[in-house]
């Protein structure tokens, strides 16, 4: 069954609070939607999140390279030839990572529709049940306080922390955090690039010293300094993730053969879809490094192709992927959330819909 049509919409989706990272401030996100038909009428679909901060992709780059450069190659193109599919995306272009996402994402939702299986049996199965964590964006110190209070009354075992902009004053951030949650909650801290290898080690071992158990900290320094992560890990005794060092198969190869890193964060932003991250996921389990998969800030359409990837691969053992509770009204739904648990509907493909 051959591939009719490929369209392309954005939609403006306001967030309930101002999300604060190291690297940006964001009171809305921009969904770019891809609505993939098959000439039987069957109709998969795909998102992606503009970043320009970490990825480079603009809304308006993103919706170009989808329509003028990887739908030509598509069309009329079997839906079945999965492989060949994916080799046409990621070679259409370089770079324009969230634009190929967005397209094979929709080419697994709408095989798998196809074959009326939903998108984990396909990846292998349900494997894991994963705890979700919820983030606690950059602010004064008595806001991310009553914030990571609320975040526990409302059923949530893991808080992952933005931090990077003012490093002293993240020592005390999270140290109060870590007082007023209690020893029961787990800490994950991301610095979003924002230290320098210096102050990564003079934080982390301040936080050892006072004995926070803090679980991972998350890529401490800028993207392409490896050899920075890797000093990092051998002088702190707290887990390293590296996050935006991470985009495809070939940086996992020099991350894992570096020993870099503790773990290793796959967001389909970043690897241009679920072929690559599958492909990073394998070589971090035969290097017996541990991955979590999280998103940029993205509707509820490409977190589904990470929740169920995560449930479907043994190496994703963590999961960030608290994105569309950030906004204020999601348009769509498929992804149940209850607490800190993320479970997926039994529907085919995706198994994500547009609310009524």
């Amino acid at each position: 069954m051959n591939i009719q049509s490929i369209e392309v919409s954005v939609e403006k989706l306001p967030l309930i609070k101002p999300f604060k990272t190291a690297l940006r401030t964001a009171d809305e996100i921009e969904n770019v939607i891809v609505m993939l038909r098959l000439e039987n009428g069957i109709i998969g679909m795909g998102a992606a999140a503009p970043t320009v901060a970490i990825t480079g992709d603009s809304t308006e780059g993103i919706k170009g390279i989808i329509q003028s450069v990887i739908t030509p190659q598509l069309l009329g193109k079997s839906i079945t030839q999965l492989n060949q599919l994916s080799k046409i995306v990621q070679q259409s272009c370089v770079g324009n990572t969230s634009a190929k996402a967005a397209v094979e994402i929709a080419i697994y939702d709408t095989l798998c529709k196809f074959w009326n299986i939903p998108l984990y049996q396909f990846l292998g199965g349900k494997t894991n049940q994963l705890m979700n964590d919820m983030t606690i964006s950059i602010g004064e110190e008595e806001k991310m306080v009553t914030e990571a209070k609320q975040i526990v009354n409302n059923g949530f075992s893991i808080i992952k922390i933005k931090a990077g902009k003012d490093w002293k004053k993240d020592i005390e951030r999270i140290s109060a955090i870590r007082e007023a949650v209690g020893n029961n909650v787990t800490l994950r801290v991301d610095a979003n690039q924002g230290w320098d290898v210096k102050h990564s080690i003079e934080v982390i071992r301040e936080w050892e010293k006072d004995r926070l158990n803090i679980e991972l900290v998350e890529q401490p320094v800028r993207a392409h300094n490896i050899t920075g992560l890797k000093e990092i890990k051998r002088n702190v005794q707290t887990p390293i993730m590296a996050d935006e060092s991470l985009f495809s198969p070939r940086d996992a190869m020099k991350l894992l053969s570096e020993q870099a890193v503790d773990y290793l964060n796959i967001k389909l932003m970043k690897t241009g879809g679920i072929r690559r991250a599958l492909q990073i996921a394998d070589m971090a389990e035969v290097a017996e490094i541990e991955c979590m998969i999280g998103s940029m800030m993205e509707s509820s359409v490409s977190v589904a192709a990470a929740v169920h990837l995560a449930i479907a691969h043994p190496n994703i053992t963590k999961i960030d992927l608290d994105a569309p509770l950030w906004i204020k009204e999601e348009p769509f739904e498929g992804i149940i959330y209850e607490e800190n648990t993320i479970q997926v509907s039994g529907d085919s493909g995706l198994g994500v819909k547009r609310k009524r």
